[in-house]
């Protein structure tokens, strides 16, 4: 019966601090158009230049060395981030 009342207590609350908020607000989806490139081919030529060959890897200039410089960076990245991951939480729970 008490657990009734204080229901009843607070959604008469809810109700009336309804009062207060403003009658303007509109709830719903808003977006823009859609925004259309230019010339028909999904870019505009002056802002945006696709090379013919871009990814085109075996004609690129000094490969093995970029090749092998782009994997040992990579290589070095996803090892030295979690060893450093370690080293610090164990320091800040030592500190604690």
């Amino acid at each position: 019966m008490a657990l009734n009342n204080g229901f009843r207590s607070a959604a008469k609350l809810l109700n009336s601090s309804e009062s207060f908020l403003p009658k303007s607000v509109s709830r719903g989806f808003h977006s823009t158009g859609v925004r259309r490139m230019g010339g028909g081919h999904g870019h505009d030529e002056p802002f945006y230049l696709h090379a013919k060959h871009m990814y085109n890897l075996d004609r690129m200039k000094n490969q093995k060395l970029k090749m092998s410089l782009a994997v040992l960076t990579a290589f070095s990245i996803g090892v030295a981030v979690p060893v450093y991951a370690v080293i610090f939480q164990q320091k800040k729970t030592a500190s604690a």
